[in-house]
């Protein structure tokens, strides 16, 4: 299976499994009630190491039947986080902030929308953050396409 097969926790926390593709034995990550924390660059090097032709339902290939359409999501390339520091978020203030963001067949952001606000301030370093991370673009059988992902913040962090 290919490591972007990964049953998603609630709300932003893990009560997952991840699947690492290799010759060896299958490993599983699991991790329990913690923020979800992505790693693109050891996704992208599982990835990179088996043919990225491998169709789905082969060994290498992703979740699925042989038969239909594959379809891969847009992966984080560059991703730095926003600069909120702990003293910008005033005591007592939790929450998240959820921005969509449409990803084109180049891997680039073209378009932010806030769904979800914590405080002006934040929201808007968030999203000036999120304009800036580049993506692996999302395929269907192998062709790069554009697509829309949200994209969660929580704070304090």
């Amino acid at each position: 299976m290919k490591p972007s097969s990964t049953a998603w926790g609630r709300h932003g926390l893990t009560e997952n499994v991840t699947y690492f593709p290799s010759a060896q034995p299958l490993k599983v990550v699991a991790k329990k009630k913690s923020p979800l924390r992505f790693n693109a660059k050891a996704v992208l090097a599982a990835e990179k190491s088996q043919p990225a032709t491998a169709p789905a339902g082969t060994e290498f290939g992703a979740v699925g039947s042989t038969q239909g359409t594959e379809a891969r999501p847009a992966l984080p390339v560059v991703f730095p986080d926003p600069a909120v520091f702990p003293w910008q978020v005033p005591n007592g203030l939790a929450g998240d902030v959820i921005v969509e963001v449409t990803i084109d067949a180049q891997g680039a952001v073209t378009d932010t929308r806030l769904l979800q606000s914590l405080k002006p301030d934040i929201d808007q370093k968030v999203v000036a953050t999120v304009r800036n991370w580049r993506f692996s673009p999302a395929t269907v059988d192998g062709v790069a396409i554009s697509s829309r992902q949200d994209v969660h913040f929580h704070f304090p962090s």
